[in-house]
């Protein structure tokens, strides 16, 4: 067995895919904060989000889901992994076979040059609904089956999202107006990227503790109302919220409306965000996360779309 594989998965390189998107982007730049050498995959070393990573110590390594030949190199001398396989989303729905087989291609990458410990997130899960994010589901259970250590962490919607998402066609706001499809008086959970990042460092630093464990993750829960109410506060920005209609939902994308339409018939994240703070208390609220950088860009893009 090489060298590379007998380094404690605690203690050695790890590998971040998604390194230039949110959650692998906040997760790279917290372990290289805590002294973690991090190896950063990248399709593209010239962006400037590869640049930054770079610049904060970061090696950059090329290498694409579609290309699952291009895995394994990437990976080779990396003691643990942190996993954010893209997912397949486009106008017509969502991809879940071109998702799992993303998934799988990297489970495999990892198993065949001896990562130790994988930190995979996905999607939070809904009471009822054992179907949901399926690409997502069977990526946990295959890389369950084929790779050591394995922690799964499933975030509920992020803060960031009051920015925007884009490909969804809601999220974000729009003449001062954040439509989405969940009831106006009803709580929905929220968390902070950063706090996804945390999670996952310390999954890292103890996979005794963390690994063969599921983490529903949230880090508040309000109502749409009381969320956009706290935005506008923050920002001195005049913003409320609407409900989609069932015929908007649709519009944009089928998947969107059957979204709507299981949160209706009471299907609900269920992170338990008390159990969480023991575990991470300095997990954020929204107010938190408003004062630490939400307040700035958010009325920054308010402003922009006056």
């Amino acid at each position: 067995m090489t060298t590379e594989v007998n380094q404690r998965a605690d203690d050695g390189l790890v590998a971040v895919t998604g390194a230039t998107g949110k959650q692998g982007g906040a997760t790279a730049r917290r372990l290289l904060a805590a002294g973690r050498p991090v190896r950063a995959l990248v399709r593209d070393k010239t962006t400037p989000a590869a640049a930054a990573l770079a610049e904060a110590g970061a090696e950059l390594f090329v290498a694409d889901f579609d290309e699952p030949s291009s895995l394994a190199p990437a990976l080779e001398g990396t003691a643990a992994l942190f996993a954010v396989p893209p997912t397949a989303y486009g106008p017509s729905g969502s991809n879940p076979e071109l998702e799992f087989a993303r998934g799988r291609a990297l489970a495999d990458a990892a198993a065949a040059v001896g990562v130790r410990h994988v930190v995979f997130t996905g999607v939070a899960s809904t009471s009822g609904d054992a179907f949901a994010a399926p690409g997502k589901r069977r990526t946990e259970r295959y890389l369950r089956e084929h790779l050591p250590l394995v922690t799964v962490l499933r975030p509920v919607r992020f803060m960031t999202n009051y920015l925007g998402a884009p490909g969804l066609g809601l999220e974000g706001f729009a003449d001062g107006v954040h439509r989405h499809l969940f009831p106006p008086d009803e709580p929905v959970q929220i968390i902070a990227i950063e706090d996804i990042a945390e999670f996952a460092v310390m999954a890292f630093e103890q996979p005794d503790r963390f690994a063969g464990r599921t983490l529903e993750l949230a880090g508040d829960e309000l109502t749409p109302v009381e969320a956009v109410a706290a935005i506008g506060a923050a920002t001195g920005v005049a913003v409320r919220y609407e409900q989609l209609t069932h015929d908007e939902a649709a519009a944009l994308n089928p998947e969107i409306a059957e979204t709507r339409q299981r949160w209706i018939s009471g299907q609900r994240w269920h992170a338990d965000l008390e159990a969480l703070r023991v575990i991470h208390p300095g997990l954020r609220t929204l107010a938190d996360w408003l004062n630490e950088s939400g307040t700035a860009a958010l009325r920054t893009r308010l402003l922009a779309t006056a």
